[in-house]
């Protein structure tokens, strides 16, 4: 059979329709994904006390984060085996994250029964935590970077960001937690913290740009309440302290909770964000199936009602008793509603089609830029660490200053990182 002009409308926007199902089956994954980070945030930020307290606190609210853990590790380890299968889709990148990612859970498992025996300290185990918790948020991330629909795109870009401010909230109370828990001011996790405020921000920004407005002013009324003002005295008091002065460890228990009450409300925000996500693909799920059937009744349509050219033609040639000097001449196409004609019904699909595509196109455009900066301003980092052998949040300072001092946007003193040589590094300290 010949290729025909239904078969193609019909065809792409099934093709839509199939393209929004995937991406909430991804929707899915990523909750999955970020149910399990927020857990074992938790349990970092349980451990970390448990560990500098030589075990004598927080031993029962690690249990319980450790419990509520594991069924949702198992959770995402089923989702990983479906990811294999050719429909899916995953890249090879994602395949690959997801290696790294379950071999560190395959390893907690031991990591877990060394702490019990307080084997490794509270800053190990913060960083161990993290380093897993980092390759989840960095699966997010690729699901985000996989989003072809501007309005769902719009929202994953929100999602990790605010996932990424949550992880960084979620350092910030097992750092300062462990710090008041010592009884000593270290210089080098004051320094960590004031970091990782400062990319809780950098996050958090991003996030209100790509939030619905309910969800944004939320977050913005959140930052109101007297939670945060405390957090905010609490900070001073980690970041002010001298060097190797006395904290009070009794503290500890009040940052531990004025830390996780702002966390728990971020969480609150990011199941809404997750919902709001699910709302949009089945809305554009439904639309699209509305206007499926409606394209199979335009072209029904078109095939009862054929243009009135087709008439006199056959006039023309079934009627022997009129004789016209000529045959019918088509019309020429015009811009305006033919009368009778119902063929330009077809035009204007493909011209609404058209126009829908185009503005897409800028709205992914701008959500694509965003998580591009990202991924830039991660790599020149990853390469400053690399070559200078220092922390990320010293890379990442040193991005900053560049840009303040030459004047010039962090990601293009990012992207002139990532284009020098190891051999201009060379004789950097």
């Amino acid at each position: 059979m010949p290729l025909s002009v239904s078969q193609l409308v019909l065809r792409a926007k099934q093709l839509e329709i199939d393209a929004v199902r995937h991406l909430a089956a991804r929707v899915e994954f990523a909750d999955v994904i970020g149910q399990l980070i927020h857990a074992l945030q938790r349990e970092r930020g349980a451990t970390s006390i448990y560990l500098a307290s030589s075990g004598q606190r927080f031993l029962a609210e690690r249990q319980s984060a450790l419990e509520d853990a594991r069924p949702i590790e198992a959770a995402l380890r089923a989702l990983f085996a479906v990811q294999l299968e050719p429909a899916q889709g995953a890249t090879a990148r994602m395949l690959s994250l997801m290696a790294w990612v379950l071999l560190d859970l395959d390893t907690l498992a031991d990591f877990r029964v060394q702490i019990e025996q307080r084997t490794p300290t509270a800053h190990d185990s913060v960083a161990a935590f993290s380093r897993l918790i980092a390759g989840l948020v960095e699966l997010i991330f690729h699901v985000a970077d996989a989003a072809l629909h501007p309005g769902i795109s719009r929202l994953l870009v929100a999602l990790l960001h605010l996932v990424q401010g949550k992880e960084a909230a979620g350092q910030e109370r097992a750092v300062g937690a462990q710090l008041f828990a010592s009884g000593a001011s270290d210089d080098a996790e004051q320094q960590r913290i004031i970091h990782l405020i400062d990319a809780q921000e950098r996050s958090l920004r991003v996030f209100e740009e790509f939030a619905e407005p309910a969800l944004r002013a939320r977050w913005q009324q959140h930052q109101l309440t007297p939670n945060v003002a405390l957090l905010e005295r609490l900070r001073r008091t980690l970041c002010t302290a001298r060097p190797g002065a006395a904290l009070d460890t009794g503290l500890s228990d009040r940052w531990f909770n004025v830390s996780s009450e702002r966390i728990t409300e971020m969480w609150q925000v990011q199941v809404e964000l997750v919902q709001c996500l699910r709302q949009v693909c089945e809305a554009q799920r439904q639309a699209m199936q509305q206007d499926l059937q409606d394209s199979q009744g335009l072209l029904q349509q078109l095939r009862d009602n054929p243009p009135p050219h087709t008439h006199a033609v056959g006039r023309f040639f079934n009627n022997a008793a009129e004789q016209p000097e000529a045959a019918p001449i088509l019309p020429a196409m015009s811009d305006g509603p033919s009368h009778g004609a119902k063929s330009p019904e077809l035009v204007e699909l493909l011209k609404t089609q058209s126009a829908r595509l185009a503005s897409m196109e800028v709205e992914l455009d701008t959500a694509r830029r965003t998580l591009h900066e990202r991924k830039v301003i991660e790599r020149a980092k990853g390469a400053l660490m690399s070559r200078l052998g220092i922390t990320e949040e010293a890379a990442f300072r040193a991005l900053q200053k560049a840009s303040m001092d030459h004047n010039r946007k962090l990601l293009d003193v990012a992207e002139a990182t990532l284009t020098l040589p190891d051999l201009a590094f060379a004789a950097k300290p």
